[in-house]
């Protein structure tokens, strides 16, 4: 019994793991994907030879791996003060605790240059899947991802 139920466990996983969703769910927070708009959620599907953006089944933007120029990466921060206020009306010690927190969201930046074709976004990604997106397209470019918060501007 114990065989059987092993082996049928094994053939479960195996069929999730082949119908599973391939590549990394983000939302695109912006750029020149003229087929997106902020906001939408989308899978990024890196491959050898090209980086897809998909949304809902339909490539929204198909760029060749040797046409990326730069890899962009940051976090933005926010203390969660509406949901302090929230919860400040029901329970005063919880909303003082909540204000306390931090919200962080992780972003990735794509550029590239494929003949005078040229373009850019932005991608929020899932804390899990960050640096995950980041060491993918890293391998199959070639290049160095910045970080976007350690470059200055100065005026």
């Amino acid at each position: 019994m114990k065989r059987i139920c092993a082996l049928v466990l094994c053939f479960m996983f195996t069929m999730n793991v082949l119908a599973g969703d391939s590549g990394y769910k983000v939302m695109y927070d912006g750029g020149s994907v003229a087929a997106l708009k902020t906001g939408s959620k989308a899978h990024l599907i890196i491959d050898a030879t090209q980086i897809r953006l998909v949304e809902e089944g339909k490539d929204a933007v198909v760029i060749p791996t040797s046409a990326v120029t730069e890899i962009s990466y940051g976090q933005d921060v926010h203390r969660r003060i509406g949901a302090a206020i929230g919860l400040a009306i029901v329970s005063f010690g919880v909303g003082a605790l909540m204000a306390l927190t931090k919200s962080k969201k992780h972003y990735v930046g794509l550029t590239w240059a494929n003949g005078d074709q040229k373009g850019g976004f932005a991608m929020q990604c899932d804390k899990n899947d960050y640096r995950g997106v980041l060491a993918g397209l890293e391998g199959v470019t070639g290049k160095k991802a910045v970080d976007s918060d350690a470059m200055t501007v100065k005026n």
